[in-house]
């Protein structure tokens, strides 16, 4: 029995194929080889090292029909994350789906500043627009004696934080709903953390990759996609302890408007980052009186 692919008449033979050549014929169908191999070991439930070495195991028609079926939502545009349900981020699996954004490389750089700051042990730190939930979960993973709030405005989203939180077994993090800081009335922290919208509407790079695919509420911020962070800037003094530390991730043509904002509302100690790719990526800036 012969199930006919896309495009060029490939077909995948639903009878005596291997791993070997079925992982073949998918990464022949695929942009990139690798996602054949996510995709693959996805359907079998394996790590990738096994699609190798159990190269010649037989396949199921069943592995293959469905192995088909990813290939072709992948070829019109679904991102590998939405199709497996996970996306892994400092090391460890979060759940994702359409509800919020993927979690990216770059967004570690968060992480890797948070754990620079000379915080107490017992540390009460803020993840607002939390999304998934990595940012302010890996926190907490992190830092164990950490007490984590994570805060959104999407219900959707705080859903999906939730699962990944139960995942995790996460029992030192409080998720809030509402929108950046109100949930947080009265409270004060250490650190707080966000990676907010920062993309201009009608920007060309959401049309690119898998943003089309992803909230774009979660992506698109009005005044050239800088109005959240801005709100962010001018309601954090009021919610962190002296000395409080901010870190925003931010777009590639925002840092040096971003640092002036933090030094008009008193952020005395305001350093800019880049990403691995030499891109300017984020803020840290700290504010003492």
């Amino acid at each position: 029995m012969l199930l006919r692919g896309m495009g060029h008449n490939r077909t995948f033979c639903l009878t005596t194929t291997t791993l070997k050549t079925l992982l073949t014929t998918a990464k022949s169908r695929l942009n990139d080889p690798l996602e054949a191999e996510v995709l693959l070991a996805h359907v079998l439930g394996v790590d990738r090292s096994h699609l190798y070495a159990h190269s010649s195991d037989p396949v199921d028609p069943e592995t293959a029909t469905t192995l088909h079926r990813l290939i072709k939502q992948r070829r019109l545009g679904a991102p590998i994350a939405h199709l497996v349900g996970h996306r892994e981020f400092y090391g460890r699996p979060f759940k994702v789906s359409p509800d919020v954004l993927i979690p990216r490389p770059e967004t570690e750089g968060v992480i890797d500043q948070a754990n620079a700051l000379d915080l107490s042990d017992h540390a009460k730190v803020l993840d607002v627009g939390t999304g998934s939930g990595c940012i302010g979960l890996t926190l907490a993973m992190e830092h164990p004696g950490w007490t984590v709030c994570v805060s959104d405005n999407s219900p959707e989203a705080l859903a999906i934080c939730q699962a990944n939180r139960e995942f995790h077994h996460l029992t030192n993090v409080a998720i809030h709903h509402g929108d950046l800081l109100e949930p947080m009335h009265g409270q004060t922290f250490d650190l707080i953390v966000a990676n907010l919208p920062y993309v201009a509407p009608g920007d060309p790079h959401l049309t690119e990759g898998d943003l089309p695919a992803e909230p774009q509420n979660a992506l698109v911020a009005e005044h050239n996609g800088l109005a959240l962070i801005e709100r962010l800037i001018d309601q954090a003094p009021h919610h962190l302890i002296r000395p409080g530390h901010l870190i925003v991730e931010h777009g590639h043509d925002q840092q040096t408007q971003i640092i002036s904002q933090l030094q008009q509302h008193g952020f005395s100690h305001v350093i800019g980052h880049a990403d691995l790719a030499g891109i300017p990526r984020l803020v840290v800036a700290s504010i003492w009186h």
